[in-house]
């Protein structure tokens, strides 16, 4: 089967899948039961209650639902037990050590991403902590950023649409990944190709060891926080818009800089 239809089956099974799993992640009063998987990707603590409230476009919203269902299940069935476990057996300063090594890694994404938004600037900024922080700081392990240097923003190829006008398009919950909209879905997958983890021009890893790292990476951002889904959970009537809301603020927020 050609790739093309391949993904066209697999968006489709998820279409289907997610539909149904909204109407699983209800209770029979309606009530829709809090989900998500997506603190290691979003920072809410970020988010000003203060701040105008965007109009945000759901037309899929019983898929997304369904979608948020699956990684509230997912975050707490499994991803949380197993971060709470390393985070037992991992001091601290581990684990600090681990999040500074792929943010390390990471950098050619934001490198190419401040380049294509003509952040000439930024660019270099990334690239001196990059070789300062692989080679003084053991492969990214410590972060030697100066005391007096502002880090740059991370860019990412989502925000690169942004800069040359691409709007964001509908919501999205991705399975596993968490909220995201149409340009962003397509700047992960193009994201993905400078990463040297998940690219297929660098490193050439299988899938399975793709995952696995990548499951090692988000297990340990979420051993570092500091229960703030649950947080959402406990206070929010519907953590549904409440994650839907905060998501596209901060995105919006990230594209004005």
């Amino acid at each position: 089967m050609p790739v093309i239809s391949r993904i066209i089956l697999l968006l489709a099974v998820f279409l289907f899948v997610g539909t149904n799993l909204a109407w699983a992640g209800q209770e029979e009063d309606g009530t829709v039961v809090p989900s998500a998987t997506t603190q290691a990707q979003v920072d809410w603590t970020e988010l000003d209650e203060d701040d105008q409230e965007l109009e945000v476009w759901d037309p899929l919203e019983p898929f997304n639902r369904g979608m948020f269902w699956f990684n509230d299940k997912l975050y707490f069935y499994l991803l949380k037990p197993v971060a709470k476990g390393y985070r037992f057996v991992a001091p601290e300063p581990v684990r600090e050590s681990v999040g500074n090594f792929f943010r390390n890694l990471a950098t050619p994404v934001r490198f190419l991403n401040c380049l294509l938004q003509g952040k000439g600037h930024d660019a270099a900024s990334e690239l001196a902590l990059f070789m300062i922080n692989t080679t003084f700081g053991i492969v990214g392990l410590f972060d030697l950023t100066p005391d007096d240097m502002v880090k740059p923003d991370a860019e990412d190829f989502g925000q690169t649409l942004a800069r040359y006008g691409t709007s964001s398009g509908f919501y999205l919950v991705l399975p596993v990944f968490g909220p995201s909209n149409a340009r962003d879905a397509v700047g992960l997958a193009a994201d993905s190709l400078t990463h040297p983890v998940p690219s297929p021009f660098y490193l050439k890893m299988k899938p399975l060891e793709v995952a696995g790292i990548q499951t090692y990476e988000t297990v340990n951002e979420l051993s570092l926080d500091k229960d703030t889904y649950e947080s959402i959970k406990k206070d929010e009537l519907d953590p549904y818009l409440f994650v839907r809301n905060a998501f596209m603020q901060k995105r919006a927020a990230k594209v004005e800089k």
